[in-house]
C-alpha cells in the first residue's frame, strides 16, 4: 500500500519506519528538514500535498493549530485523492475532531481518529496501543496498517471524537499518577525514607502498572529527559479541561496537575519530560 505520512518527529519517524518494514511504500513530509538516513526507506517529499494522493495518509502533528495550518488552510482535503483515508494520530481536542469529521465527510474522504499510547521507544518497537474510531469501513480498511504499528488496536466506534476523548482521559490519568508519586515522595522523604525504597513498596503491593513503573524509575533517578515533553502534556491537560468545562463536570485533580505543568513550563522546562513536576532545583542542577 502507498502511505503518506506528515510529521516526522520522534514518534512519527518511528512509525513511518515501521510502515516501511511492514512492506508499504511511505511518502513523507515534515515541516522542518529531515535527514534521509534517519528514516531509511522513506521517500521524503518537498511538500505535503503528495502525501494526500496516497491510499492512506497519516498525520502526526503537535496540535489542532498545526493540523489546521498544514492540512486545512493549505486546501489538502480539496485536492486529495478520492478514496483516501486520513488517519490523525495526534492528540487533538474533541471539538476539532468533530470539525475534521464534518470536513472530511464534505470532501468525500475517509477519516479515522487514531491517537496512540506510548513513548518514542514504544513506537520504534511497534508496540503502541492505538485508539481508533471512525466509520466502520474506514477503520476496517486501515486496521492491518495500524496493526503493524501496535500491540493492540482499540476500537471506539464510529464517532472519531470518542477516541480523542479516551486519549485525553488516559493522559490526564497518567499525569495524576505522576502527581500521586510526587506527593508520596514528599511525605516519605520528609522523614528521611529513600524514594527508591518507597517505590519498591508501592510497586510490589498497591500500584503495579506501566505508568507507575516507568515514572517512578524516572523520579527515583531524577532523570527528566523526554519521553513526553511537559509542554505537550500541558497542551493535553488544557484540552481535557476544555472538555470537562463543556460537559459541566468539574475535575479538581485535573486542575492540580494542569497547574503543576504550567509552572514547570513557565520556568523554562517545557522540553523536559512531564515527570519533571517531581524535580527540585537540586535535581535540575540549579544552585541558590
Amino acid at each position: 500500500m502507498q502511505i503518506g505520512f506528515i510529521g516526522l518527529g520522534s514518534m512519527g519517524a518511528a512509525m513511518a519506519c515501521n510502515l516501511v518494514k511492514a512492506g508499504h511504500e511511505v511518502l513523507a513530509w515534515n515541516r522542518s528538514p529531515v535527514a534521509a538516513d534517519t528514516v531509511p526507506g522513506v521517500t521524503l517529499l518537498s511538500g505535503p500535498e503528495d502525501a494526500f494522493r496516497a491510499d492512506v495518509v497519516f498525520t502526526m502533528l503537535s496540535d489542532d493549530a498545526v493540523i489546521r495550518e498544514v492540512v486545512l488552510d493549505a486546501g489538502l482535503l480539496r485536492n486529495a485523492r478520492m478514496g483516501l483515508i486520513h488517519v490523525v494520530t495526534s492528540t487533538i481536542s474533541v471539538g476539532f475532531a468533530r470539525e475534521l469529521t464534518m470536513l472530511h465527510d464534505e470532501a468525500g474522504i475517509g477519516y479515522v481518529s487514531a491517537p496512540v499510547l506510548g513513548r518514542p521507544n514504544v513506537a520504534a518497537s511497534g508496540q503502541l496501543n492505538i485508539l481508533a474510531a471512525g466509520k466502520a469501513d474506514s477503520v476496517a480498511a486501515i486496521e492491518p496498517v495500524l496493526s503493524s504499528l501496535s500491540k493492540k488496536v482499540w476500537k471506539f466506534g464510529e464517532d472519531p471524537a470518542q477516541a480523542n476523548a479516551a486519549k485525553l482521559a488516559a493522559n490526564m490519568m497518567i499525569a495524576m499518577a505522576i502527581e500521586a508519586m510526587v506527593e508520596g515522595v514528599a511525605l516519605t522523604e520528609s522523614v528521611g525514607l529513600d524514594r527508591a525504597h518507597f517505590f519498591e513498596l508501592i510497586l510490589g503491593t498497591l500500584f503495579a502498572g506501566r505508568a507507575y513503573e516507568s515514572y517512578s524509575a524516572q523520579i527515583t533517578a531524577r532523570s527528566f529527559e523526554p519521553g513526553f515533553k511537559a509542554k505537550l502534556a500541558l497542551k493535553d491537560m488544557r484540552l481535557a479541561s476544555e472538555l470537562s468545562e463543556k460537559a459541566g463536570r468539574p475535575l479538581p485533580m485535573l486542575d492540580v496537575v494542569r497547574e503543576r505543568l504550567a509552572n514547570v513550563v513557565s520556568a523554562g522546562l517545557g522540553e523536559k519530560d512531564w515527570s519533571v513536576i517531581a524535580a527540585s532545583d537540586r535535581d535540575l542542577g540549579h544552585h541558590p
